[in-house]
């Protein structure tokens, strides 16, 4: 007979052997977090985790152990039938739960069984999640990062991902913590994800990518949202130096509606929008900027709140940034041809600034 075999091993390089990296615990407890590439096959779901934890606790270890084995014996034989189906007989697969221990081992001893070279992660999640604390909280990030700033408004999001198409090395942070950074900030109808799963996410970004090459970032604060930068990577940020993007006015205040429909389409959005402006406008300002919105001048809105509240805290900002300055790139519209031609020029800047760094 088989058994299933044990590495406590999560580099990317070990992760890349396994055809397949299966996550055995409940969706809850993936929807928080899991290894990034991994497969959600609960042994036990939510509802099913909660009960037994609960005869656990309110009756017996034995009990709660017996109609959990039927349980998983169950959820076991359903994944056979369907998400693994049509493995093939030299199938590898990496299994893992909380600590690596019933619920990861009950499964992957059947699978062993069957003849696949099954492997537990030894520690289970927590093995992964130390592993990606340390690179992430207590070591040097080992990349070499370019800041690209602007004022609200000036297209940097959209910039930043002409670059990237330019073949420039980009993360895009407000993506992986689907969060706005700017005036209106949550993306509509989206929630963050947890913490954990967005440095999870920016891990294996990370990963993607070659340290030997400069990476790419919009300059943002150490907050996105909710979600906070992880320190190694905000260390990197507040020692890499930067890009300028500036465009007039009028033209950032425009983009923004493009950028933003909601803006005119949903009222409860601007007022939450409004609310969660840092420094307080005042009370005259806010009913001036509410009088606008009931006339329906969006764009003078926008403007305002750009030039009255962001414009002022941006340049305050920037007045006490140490960060070198690699060059600046003006448009003097936001349209596409403009936004390309800016990416390349940044696309440029970055590149040449590879060897200085």
């Amino acid at each position: 007979m088989t058994n299933p075999g044990v590495t406590d091993a999560v580099d990317p390089r070990s992760l890349s052997q396994f055809d397949m990296i299966i996550d055995v615990r409940s969706p809850g407890e993936f929807a928080e977090d899991h290894i990034p590439g991994a497969v959600n096959l609960p042994v036990l779901d939510n509802e099913e985790r909660a009960a037994v934890g609960t005869i656990y606790v309110q009756e017996s270890r034995f009990l709660a152990r017996r109609v959990g084995a039927a349980k998983v014996a169950r959820n076991v034989a359903r994944h056979l039938e369907t998400a693994l189906a049509d493995m093939p007989a030299n199938f590898r697969p990496l299994i893992y739960c909380w600590r690596g221990g019933q619920r990861s081992n009950s499964m992957a001893t059947i699978l062993a069984q069957i003849g696949w070279r099954t492997i537990v992660l030894q520690g289970g999640y927590q093995t992964y999640r130390r592993a990606a604390q340390k690179r992430l909280y207590d070591t040097e990030l080992g990349f070499r990062l370019v800041l690209l700033g602007g004022g609200t408004g000036c297209g940097k999001t959209a910039i930043l991902q002409r670059v990237a198409e330019l073949g420039v090395q980009v993360i895009d942070l407000e993506a992986l913590a689907l969060h706005r950074g700017s005036l209106f900030g949550a993306m509509s109808g989206i929630s963050q994800p947890s913490q954990k799963w967005f440095e999870s996410s920016l891990l294996a970004r990370l990963d993607a990518l070659d340290p030997g090459r400069v990476v790419l970032v919009e300059a943002e604060s150490n907050k996105i949202g909710n979600r906070t930068l992880p320190p190694a990577f905000w260390q990197a940020m507040r020692s890499a130096p930067r890009i300028e993007l500036t465009a007039p006015l009028e033209a950032r205040a425009a983009y923004l509606l493009r950028s933003y429909p909601e803006i005119v389409a949903d009222r409860s959005l601007l007022e939450a929008a409004l609310s969660r402006l840092e420094v307080y406008p005042g009370r005259k300002r806010l009913a001036s900027w509410r009088l606008m919105a009931d006339a329906g001048e969006f764009h003078e809105l926008v403007r305002e709140v750009v030039e009255r509240h962001y414009d002022p805290s941006y340049a305050r900002s920037s007045r006490s940034d140490q960060r070198p300055k690699l060059g600046a790139v003006a448009l003097q519209s936001l349209d596409e041809a403009a936004q390309q031609a800016a990416a390349r020029d940044i696309a440029e800047i970055a590149t040449k600034a590879l060897d200085d760094l």
